[in-house]
């Protein structure tokens, strides 16, 4: 939200009230109390006008300080966001007082409150991180007019006439509370959800508010409000609604976060490196699910709107196997439901007579898994829709009627999932679907809930509900699926989310800029506490030309989920040539054989909260080149991967920070950092570059499946090791558990690979320097290979 006209001028009718003042400090548990004025107080009298400003600053856990700032305090609004629901906090604060300032320490992050006049500033042991300053907190009073601009306001939920009939007569003010950090020179923002603009997000107005625009707008399907800086500090938001950030726009050396009402928290959380960050980030706010291993094969769908019966799945299913490159993951879109009927969880009897039996027979002679699309809308010609509106399981209007419109279907009510009978109806229907054999769902949608002049179950503040409503919808169908298989046997394919985790990018074109928002979206959203990202290979709209279609399958199997979608036409390789299929093979079976080194990052996902798809600065913090690098990444530590935007023929650029690297796919290709690499990539190609020091366990070549015994037939790779040891964990490839651990050191001009516990079956060890590749076969029981340099 944008209060000014210009620096020094407020908008006509804005009425500020900053806090300028701390009249009183009280030590409370692990924070201070404050009571700030809006006003200069001289003496008694100016204390009995005027709003007072209830200001909590404390350290909840290590590393991080929370500030909550409150007018009117009254009852906690609802739903709000579930703090340390995975991991506990962990303590750690010391309190202090001098004459005028109060400090909260916690580890290497101290807030230093001045009390006149009122600011806070945030410093670790080298500087000072950011601060609120003078002025810099405050509630406004907002004429209505200003606020159109907002995305819940301009949404269409609110201006749609089917959706908000009876908009009513708006107040003529609004209130806002307002908060404001320092942006020092040189300082980046990142993050705020899977935002598709400029990955660097300074300059820009950035609203927390989930909307259904696609890749190439400035809405967003994942909003998050939480932002990471390349100053080692983030800062989270605690509001489940609609939160305006102004990232040096409104102004332009300070970060701006308001919300209407009457209360809002933020917490800075300090860490040495953006990995520490992330990882006190998720702590607070929940880390991602450990996923199954076979969620991370390649995932065929059907497309959208193209024809879907049995003959055309099972050629599918046929043509990509006799062409090497094996489906894990079935994935059968809208149309295998009735036209004008989502959902109705009906299997649509003309293209599916008897779908319980179709589906055993391509999982037995295919090995697939069968995933199928679903929502939480509910059409007014499904069959279903008059049992929702007799069981009241739809979001209401005020007048006790079911929230209805046209848009996607006909008349369509939304699942109100705030109530436990319309969660168990919702439910029901699941379970019936996978009695018949499917495996997951798509849960696609969840962004466009009303929130205008609708109310919910349990009371729920609409606005507030708006977004929490995907985690609250992603999270029944998890537990739904957690319940019937197991822990860790779990997977949702979401699209829309929040500050609670999940992944799939939307709705993109077929082009390159289209490949590039989604590199975009990618790196902003596991930028922002999620570990995992995906999105629509080749495009969603529109066909992709061959090249496209040949660049964006190479990028995508180089990103923890892989799956071929489109709209209108299909995404299986031999409608691009035949020599695309021999492309895809090439990179599906590399996926495969890094699964070990793959699945142990997603333990990592989940255990620390680091992303598997890591933006480059994320990895080299220390580098000032990478802090705005958005079209290449890191996956995991090791590889970093840089995909192809531009025609044939025309040079592809990136950068490739200090070190020695090597070619993943051509070893004797060998570049020493900091350089810019610019070449002409083939069209069967893709840059993968392995770090200097790595230690990389791979599974066999051909294995055919992303899911196998991880710790069996493993080529250990190591890459140009300085003298010392490098200890890489290798997983089971169910659950946590690890299998073993491999140690790899350089010693006296030889390199020693052993394992050094558990159980690893090692088939090679292969050591890479300046060009050269040495490999050793390693016997049968062997725990221990020398190999003489």
């Amino acid at each position: 939200m944008r209060f000014n006209d210009g620096f020094w001028l407020l908008k006509s009718g804005v009425k500020p009230y900053y806090g300028l003042q701390v009249v009183q400090g009280l030590e409370d548990g692990d924070g201070y109390n404050l009571q700030v004025s809006t006003k200069p107080i001289r003496h008694r009298g100016d204390t009995l006008a005027g709003p007072v400003l209830s200001v909590r600053v404390h350290s909840p856990t290590e590393g991080v300080i929370g500030v909550k700032i409150e007018h009117f305090k009254h009852i906690e609004p609802k739903p709000d966001i579930a703090l340390f629901p995975d991991d506990p906090p962990v303590p750690s604060v010391s309190l202090s007082k001098a004459e005028n300032t109060w400090t909260v320490a916690t580890g290497d992050l101290t807030a230093e409150i001045a009390q006149n006049p009122y600011t806070i500033t945030f410093k670790s042991p080298a500087r000072t991180l950011t601060a609120a300053g003078y002025k810099h907190q405050a509630i406004y009073d907002v004429p209505y007019k200003w606020t159109l601009r907002s995305a819940s306001n301009s949404s269409c939920l609110a201006t749609d006439v089917s959706s908000n009939p009876q908009p009513g007569v708006p107040l003529e003010t609004v209130r806002y509370i307002h908060s404001e950090l320092n942006i020092s020179p040189g300082e980046l923002i990142y993050g705020l959800g899977e935002q598709f603009g400029a990955f660097v997000k300074n300059g820009q107005s950035v609203s927390t508010w989930n909307q259904d625009g696609g890749t190439s707008s400035d809405q967003a399907y994942k909003c998050v409000p939480f932002y990471i800086t390349n100053r080692n500090y983030g800062v989270f938001v605690n509001h489940p609604g609609e939160v305006e950030f102004e990232v040096g726009s409104e102004k332009v050396s300070r970060v701006g976060a308001s919300v209407v009402g009457e209360s809002l928290e933020y917490f800075i959380i300090y860490g040495p490196t953006p990995l520490e960050i992330l990882e006190r980030y998720t702590r607070i706010t929940g880390r991602p699910a450990l996923l199954p291993s076979w969620t991370y094969g390649l995932w065929l769908s059907t497309s959208f709107l193209t024809s879907y019966d049995e003959k055309t799945v099972s050629g599918f299913l046929e043509g990509m196997k006799t062409r090497n490159c094996p489906v894990r993951v079935f994935h059968l879109d809208c149309f295998w439901m009735k036209q004008y009927e989502w959902c109705s969880f009906t299997f649509d009897p003309d293209n599916f007579p008897d779908p319980k039996a179709y589906l055993s027979e391509i999982k037995q002679k295919y090995g697939v898994k069968i995933c199928v699309w679903i929502n939480p809308y509910i059409s007014q010609l499904s069959p279903i829709f008059q049992e929702a509106v007799k069981g009241g399981y739809l979001i209401k209007r005020k007048d006790g009627t079911p929230w209805q419109w046209d848009l996607w279907q006909p008349g369509l009510g939304v699942v109100d999932i705030t109530n436990p009978a319309a969660r168990k109806w919702y439910e029901a229907k699941l379970d019936a679907l996978l009695d018949l054999g499917v495996d997951t769902f798509k849960t696609d949608f969840g962004e466009r809930i009303p929130h205008a002049n609708v109310v919910f179950h349990d009371g729920s503040d609409p606005y507030r509900v708006h977004n929490t409503y995907s985690v609250l919808y992603n999270e029944m169908v998890f537990r739904l699926l957690e319940h019937r298989f197991g822990k860790g046997e779990a997977v949702v394919f979401a699209r829309s989310a929040t500050a609670v985790p999940q992944h799939w990018g939307g709705d993109c074109e077929s082009t390159f800029e289209a490949m590039a928002e989604t590199l975009r979206g990618g790196l902003s959203l596991t930028a922002s506490g999620f570990a995992y990202s995906s999105h629509d290979i080749g495009g969603f709209e529109g066909h992709p030309p061959p090249e496209v279609y040949h660049r964006w399958v190479a990028y995508g199997l180089f990103l923890s989920h892989s799956r071929l979608h489109g709209s209108m036409s299909y995404r299986v390789p031999w409608q691009y040539g035949e020599a695309a299929a021999t492309y895809m093979a090439k990179f599906l079976d590399a996926k495969h054989r890094l699964m070990p080194y793959l699945y142990q990052l997603s333990i990592e996902g989940h255990s620390k909260g680091h992303p598997m798809q890591r933006a480059m600065f994320l990895e080299f913090p220390a580098d000032r080149t990478t802090h705005t690098l958005d079209r290449q990444y890191m996956l995991g530590p090791s590889l970093l991967v840089a995909p192809v935007f531009v025609p044939a023929g025309e040079e592809s650029e990136y950068y490739l920070p200090a070190g020695r690297w090597t070619s993943f796919f051509h070893p004797s290709r060998t570049y020493t950092g900091p350089a810019w690499v610019r070449e002409v990539v083939p069209i069967d190609e893709l840059p993968v570059w392995v770090r200097q020091g790595s230690v990389l366990c791979l599974g066999p070549g051909g294995i055919g499946r992303p899911d196998y015994k991880f710790a069996s037939g493993v080529e250990v790779q190591v890459y140009e090791l300085d003298e010392g040891q490098v200890r890489v964990e290798v997983p089971v490839g169910k659950g946590a558990e690890c299998a073993g651990t491999v140690e790899a050191a350089l010693q006296g001009g030889q390199v020693v690979v052993r394992v050094t516990s558990g159980k690893v079956g090692l088939a090679s060890l292969s050591y890479f320097a300046s060009g050269q590749v040495r490999k050793l076969e390693i016997g049968e029981g062997q725990t221990e290979a020398t190999l003489q340099l």
